[in-house]
């Protein structure tokens, strides 16, 4: 079987889960369309290499890794090390005053909101858990991090999520 048939059959039924995952890394359209195109170029390159593995997990490991390509040449400061403030300092309450809050009353919306306002390293984990129902095991593979990592990772993406104020309403109330 060619390398294109291969792609063809075993990558590109991941596309959607490629997709998303570069949406919600990027948090762009436009700029996640790049770093899936740039990733399928490369899995093509690769496809060759892949043996008894999970494709998707392979896959999206690629994604990961573009969009980290992609994001030290365009947005080098969104790649930042977790020094422990993270996760006091990720939401900022008073970025969200009330009449903005009223805005947001939509719960899918504030939602998002909240889930791209998350330290990159949280929202990956997350996403990849909760969207795309990745095991803690693949995830820790795509992201080349400790199962305890990705663990301690999604609890505090979690715990952020509990305090973001984007997810309250004007009252304080849960949305």
């Amino acid at each position: 079987m060619s390398d294109h048939a291969r792609f063809e059959e075993l990558v590109l039924p991941h596309l959607n889960a490629a997709y998303n995952l570069a949406r919600w890394l990027t948090r762009d359209v436009n700029d996640a369309e790049d770093v899936v195109q740039d990733a399928c170029v490369r899995a093509l390159k690769y496809v060759g290499s892949l043996h008894g593995e999970s494709t998707r997990a392979w896959f999206l490991t690629i994604v990961r890794h573009v969009f980290y390509d992609w994001c030290k040449r365009n947005r080098p400061t969104e790649i930042a090390q977790d020094d422990g403030t993270a996760i006091d300092t990720a939401v900022d309450p008073a970025a969200v005053d009330p009449e903005q809050a009223y805005l947001r009353r939509a719960e899918s919306k504030a939602l998002a909101d909240a889930v791209e306002a998350l330290p990159l390293a949280y929202r990956e984990v997350l996403i990849l858990r909760e969207m795309e129902e990745l095991s803690y095991k693949e995830i820790a593979s795509i992201a080349d991090v400790p199962i305890g990592t990705v663990m301690s990772r999604l609890a505090r993406a979690r715990g952020l999520l509990q305090r973001s104020p984007l997810l309250r309403t004007t009252d304080g109330a849960w949305r």
